[in-house]
């Protein structure tokens, strides 16, 4: 089983190195922001409630999210069994620790954390234009800049937390996907105990 965190600011590729990662190594994505979107797009509960904070691009609350997770986890035993990618989570130290402790309940925990290492400039440059192409509602400029504020803030901290627990890998997330891609795959397996990378998926 390989468990990876996928981390970074908004706008730094997260999502498209979770698609590389899942087809090399056979994992189970966990987009929390699709889980989101997908509530908000069919008007629940959770959905309202999540769009009363992502709209104004702050954080969705720590145990609204845990429970998000362990339904996804809980429902699904079979995709999850080789592992899962998390992407979008967790997003503050607390968070971290609770991950933490939700899978160590499942006698499971987070192998690697992969953070994409962007400059702000080119952060805002790709969500710019990811919202011209997509019409996604949250990729204007002040929200944008809103996001990035609130990642320096809250989120960053995570970087030294992950640093301290050895799990950390730091990759240029500037410059061609496939060479991004790379450098994930030299990175990990140089410092993940076991990992051969010869999924089938």
């Amino acid at each position: 089983m390989l468990n990876i965190v996928i981390f970074g600011a908004p706008g730094s590729g997260k999502g498209t190195q979770s698609d590389r990662l899942i087809s090399k190594y056979g994992l189970h994505h966990i987009s929390t922001g699709e889980v989101l979107r997908d509530h908000i797009a069919r008007g629940t509960e959770l959905g309202k409630i999540a769009d009363s904070y992502i709209s104004k691009g702050q954080l969705i609350p720590d145990d609204l999210m845990i429970r998000v997770l362990e339904h996804v986890l809980d429902s699904d035993p079979e995709n999850t069994s080789k592992g899962v990618i998390f992407d979008g989570f967790p997003r503050t130290i607390d968070q971290a620790k609770a991950l933490k402790k939700m899978l160590a309940s499942r006698g499971s925990k987070v192998h690697a954390v992969v953070g994409l290492e962007v400059p702000e400039d080119e952060l805002i440059r790709r969500m710019i234009n990811r919202g011209k192409e997509t019409g996604r509602a949250d990729d204007n400029l002040d929200t944008i800049k809103n996001r990035l504020s609130v990642y320096h803030s809250q989120t960053s901290p995570l970087r030294e937390y992950y640093i301290s627990e050895g799990k950390y890998h730091g990759i240029d997330g500037a410059g061609d996907v496939d060479e991004i891609f790379s450098r994930i795959k030299e990175s990990l397996h140089s410092r993940v105990p076991g990992l051969d990378g010869d999924s089938s998926k």
